[in-house]
């Protein structure tokens, strides 16, 4: 297993680094979009679609949709961001009350619903993202990344109250703080090699601390729907690290909404 983590990173790391540092407008448009479809056909099996003709549609209805976006111009702008916020407070909601509002969501057509206000505002989340700077995207992602090692980190040594013992039980609040304690020290960085001022740094800072918790939420978010489709990984696309969903389900609340912020507070 090891070995197979090694070699699938060695092709994918770069691999995504190109995409996402070394492409630009159009062909990053697309080089994200491939990314947030095959998440879409992960996130189709979570919602309990079975049929390979089923979830090729609505995979297929995803890139209409992501089409239709670009037409109008919806990659440059921030209402499809605001949706995704709303939709997630909804995801905040569910995911704190599991199991005992799981019957809200149970069917498939709101799985599917859920997923399309994750995923197409991940994907203007990144448009927006790379065109107001790739110094931006590489904070976010960065951002995301650090927390997710000071949570691993600081759960482990000291993680004793669990922070949602019915979606994940190995997450704590010891592990939120180490999460936010590294984000925060990175968006202080940041903020000098900026060049920011106090106002702006303190503002970028608020801005670390929420979308630090918002990524944790779209981890969260993830594992439930796997616990209740009993599944460990949303697919095996890549090999020894689970599906693409496993790799961006952070991201995907926390790109957007950084965005978001970002494009309010710049």
């Amino acid at each position: 297993m090891l070995k197979q983590r090694i070699i699938t990173a060695a092709w994918l790391a770069p691999l995504t680094l190109l995409g996402l540092f070394g492409l630009e407008g159009v062909p990053f448009a697309l080089f994200t979009a491939v990314v947030v479809l095959l998440a879409g056909w992960e996130w189709t099996r979570l919602a309990g679609l079975e049929s390979s003709r089923q979830r090729g549609l609505t995979v297929a209805a995803l890139g209409g949709a992501m089409l239709l976006l670009g037409l109008m111009g919806a990659t440059h702008a921030t209402w499809p961001l605001y949706l995704g916020a709303l939709g997630w407070l909804l995801n905040l909601y569910w995911v704190t009350s599991y199991p005992a509002r799981s019957a809200q969501w149970r069917f498939s057509g709101v799985r599917l619903a859920m997923g399309a206000w994750v995923l197409l505002p991940t994907w203007v989340g990144f448009s927006v993202l790379r065109e107001s700077g790739a110094v931006w995207l590489l904070f976010v992602l960065l951002l995301v990344w650090g927390a997710d090692i000071g949570a691993y980190f600081v759960g482990r040594a000291l993680g004793r109250r669990k922070l949602a013992p019915s979606v994940s039980p190995g997450k704590s609040w010891e592990g939120v703080a180490g999460g936010v304690l590294v984000s925060s020290l990175l968006a202080v960085l940041f903020a000098v090699w900026q060049g920011l001022g106090v106002t702006d740094g303190l503002g970028l800072l608020a801005v670390t601390i929420i979308v630090t918790l918002a990524s944790v939420l779209g981890d969260l978010l993830e594992s439930m729907l796997k616990r209740h489709r009993g599944l460990k990984d949303s697919s095996q696309l890549l090999p020894g690290h689970g599906g693409v969903l496993d790799r961006i389900d952070s991201l995907t609340a926390a790109v957007p909404l950084f965005a978001l912020l970002h494009l309010g507070v710049s």
